[in-house]
C-alpha cells in the first residue's frame, strides 16, 4: 500500500470512502482477491460486491479493519490515528495534556467487533445494549469521567445501531445513531462524529429517504 499512498486516485477513493475502488487498485497492483478478502476479514463474495459497486462499506469497524490491514492512515478515511501510526513529532508535547485511552473500553470494543465478525451483529444486539445501559451510561454522569467516556458511549451506541439494522430493526438503528451523534460531539472526537453522521446518512439512503440522507 505504501506505493499507492501518493496516488491521487487512491486519495480520492479514500475521501469518498469508496473501498471498492481501493480494492480494485490493490488487485490491479497484483494483490489477489483471496489475499485482500483475508486481510480485510470478509468473504470473497462480499469483496466482489464491493469491487463491482453492488454494495459499499458502511460499518465503522470494517473501515478500521481495512485501514489496519492495508496500513491506510486513519485520517484518509476519517478515522482517528491508528495505533500503528507514528505520532507526529510536534504532537509529542501534547501527550501529557490528553486523557489516556481507557483500556477496558478498547478491550470491550475489540471483543464485540470480533464477535460481530464471527456471529453477526443481530445476535449481539441485546448484549451491547445491556453493556451500554449497565456499564457505559453511568460514567456519563460521573464527575471524574472525561471525553473518553463520551467517545466510548458514542462508538458503542453506533455499534448497537448497526446491530439493530442487521437484525431488521431500522427504527431502533435510527434512534441509536441519533443518540450517538451528540455523544460523539461531546467527546470532541470529530472523526468519530463524522462516522456516526455517515452511518445515519447510509441508513436513510437504504430506506429510500434521499432528503434525510443528505441532511
Amino acid at each position: 500500500m505504501a506505493g499507492l499512498l501518493g496516488d491521487d486516485r487512491l486519495l480520492r477513493a479514500c475521501t469518498d470512502r469508496d473501498m471498492g475502488a481501493v480494492f480494485r487498485m490493490l488487485n490491479s497492483r497484483g494483490v489477489s482477491t483471496r489475499r485482500i478478502a483475508a486481510a480485510a476479514d470478509i468473504t470473497q463474495g462480499r469483496l466482489y460486491d464491493y469491487m463491482n459497486g453492488k454494495s459499499r462499506v458502511e460499518k465503522l469497524s470494517l473501515f478500521e479493519q481495512i485501514a489496519d490491514a492495508f496500513r491506510i492512515p486513519g485520517h484518509l478515511l476519517g478515522l482517528a490515528r491508528r495505533s500503528w501510526e507514528p505520532v507526529p513529532a510536534d504532537a509529542e508535547h501534547q501527550r501529557a495534556d490528553r486523557p489516556a485511552p481507557d483500556g477496558d473500553d478498547l478491550v470491550a470494543m475489540e471483543h464485540f467487533r470480533t464477535a460481530d465478525r464471527q456471529t453477526g451483529g443481530g445476535r449481539l444486539y441485546g448484549a451491547v445494549v445491556r453493556h451500554l445501559s449497565d456499564l457505559v451510561a453511568p460514567r456519563l454522569v460521573d464527575t471524574d469521567s472525561g471525553p473518553q467516556a463520551f467517545a466510548a458511549a458514542a462508538a458503542r451506541t453506533e455499534m448497537a445501531g448497526w446491530m439493530a439494522h442487521d437484525s431488521g430493526h431500522d427504527d431502533r438503528a435510527g434512534r441509536h445513531f441519533a443518540r450517538a451523534l451528540p455523544l460523539a460531539r461531546a467527546s470532541g472526537d470529530l472523526p468519530l462524529a463524522a462516522n456516526v453522521a455517515a452511518s445515519s446518512s447510509h441508513l436513510a439512503l437504504q430506506a429510500g429517504d434521499a432528503a434525510g440522507a443528505a441532511a
